[in-house]
């Protein structure tokens, strides 16, 4: 299949949804215009209008298809075909006026991911991947670095909302910081995806990943040429907890860290 209708479903929607979020971007107030989800998760009227935008025009021109989305939930649709979306990934960000958020969408066919594209409005970056075809932002095909030191890397971190998955976070960070190793924590998975794929960083590492922060960015990596697992070296899937995608280079030595007790 060449998913070609549905690629180009995914690109409207996404600068459709960056364009709203970057028109509102100075105008939110975060007294006003926002609610706890929960303890560790925020929702905007923003988040709310991206989503309804990109989930009216899937519905649309894929009615049968089944769609996970952070705001909306799972519509529970049987279908080979499941979009997965997030309107605007970097909420904390954007509420804060801090420009690094991204708007993702992703398509698995089957259980594999085979589409993921993303836009990140305040850098003008779309970013587009397709199984077997590489990975493109602003159709400049991306690459992972080629360093094959850890200590010449640069790291990032993310990791999931539950307290749990972000004592682990804490853990992590501390065995990487202690060893000397330079990471940054941008709070957008999309955009430390994207600079893993173009070679500005080397790895990523978030436990606790939900499915829509991570789906379309592990195809992204996995294009570029590098490589994605969770934190035991399993290839990556859409079911995994946990996920490292790196430059392929310096995964082994990251697990390494990751895994020592």
């Amino acid at each position: 299949m060449n998913f070609n209708k549905e690629k180009q479903i995914a690109k409207k929607v996404v600068l459709e949804a960056g364009k709203l979020l970057k028109n509102n971007f100075n105008k939110f107030d975060r007294s006003k215009h926002f609610k706890i989800k929960s303890k560790d998760q925020i929702q905007t009227w923003v988040d709310r209008a991206a989503e309804r935008a990109i989930l009216k025009e899937v519905k649309k021109n894929f009615p049968a298809h089944h769609i996970l989305s952070e705001e909306a939930g799972e519509n529970n649709k049987k279908s080979d075909f499941f979009w997965i979306v997030d309107p605007l990934d970097g909420t904390t960000n954007y509420t804060m006026h801090l420009p690094a958020y991204g708007v993702s969408v992703a398509l698995a066919y089957k259980g594999k991911i085979v589409l993921g594209v993303t836009y990140v409005p305040e850098l003008g970056e779309l970013t587009v991947a397709q199984v077997g075809q590489g990975a493109f932002t602003n159709n400049k095909r991306l690459k992972v670095s080629a360093n094959n030191k850890l200590n010449k890397s640069l790291l990032t971190f993310c990791h999931g909302s539950l307290v749990y998955d972000i004592k682990r976070a804490i853990k992590l960070y501390s065995k990487f910081k202690l060893r000397g190793f330079d990471y940054r924590q941008i709070g957008s998975a999309v955009i430390e995806f994207n600079f893993v794929a173009s070679g500005r960083t080397e790895a990523i590492m978030l436990p606790g990943a939900n499915l829509y922060d991570v789906a379309a960015g592990a195809l992204i990596v996995k294009e570029a040429g590098g490589k994605v697992t969770d934190f035991s070296n399993k290839e990556w899937n859409i079911k995994s907890k946990d996920i490292l995608a790196s430059n392929g280079k310096v995964h082994n030595q990251v697990l390494k860290i990751i895994n020592e007790t």
